[in-house]
């Protein structure tokens, strides 16, 4: 086959999965660099920060800073809005973290991660905030 045709009609689907995974990891060792990961289970450090909400903020944090870095690279960045949201992340917060406004965040997102958190339209799990802009 013509090395043209083959580059035109080969299927991709799995070379572009592949890709994004990759980006996705990237973005997640960027944020353990700079959040951190924070101790480890049954160490002291870990043992005191579990009395605070430090471990919940700080993979808060990750995730928001993973989101920036994936839409900085090209990617959508939508399995990281869904773990934002299930985090109980506003689209405010989401819209800050990536510079845009609460409703283009929404906009954005919105209906995409509903899809994902309720497959079946029973209603979004309590844990999700409802901040849906109106």
């Amino acid at each position: 086959m013509d090395p043209i045709t083959l580059a035109i009609e080969a299927d991709i689907s799995a070379a572009t999965r592949a890709v994004v995974t990759a980006a996705a990891i990237e973005a997640g060792r960027v944020a353990d660099e700079i959040i951190g990961t924070g101790p480890l289970p049954g160490t002291p450090e870990w043992d005191a920060e579990q009395s605070s909400d430090l471990p919940a903020r700080r993979s808060l944090a990750w995730h928001l800073l993973s989101l920036r870095v994936q839409l900085a690279a090209g990617l959508d960045g939508l399995e990281t809005v869904v773990v934002l949201r299930v985090q109980g992340a506003t689209w405010a917060t989401i819209g800050t973290a990536v510079g845009m406004s609460r409703q283009s965040a929404h906009e954005r997102w919105g209906a995409r991660s509903a899809a994902v958190l309720d497959p079946v339209g029973d209603g979004l799990p309590e844990i999700v905030p409802n901040d849906d802009p109106t």
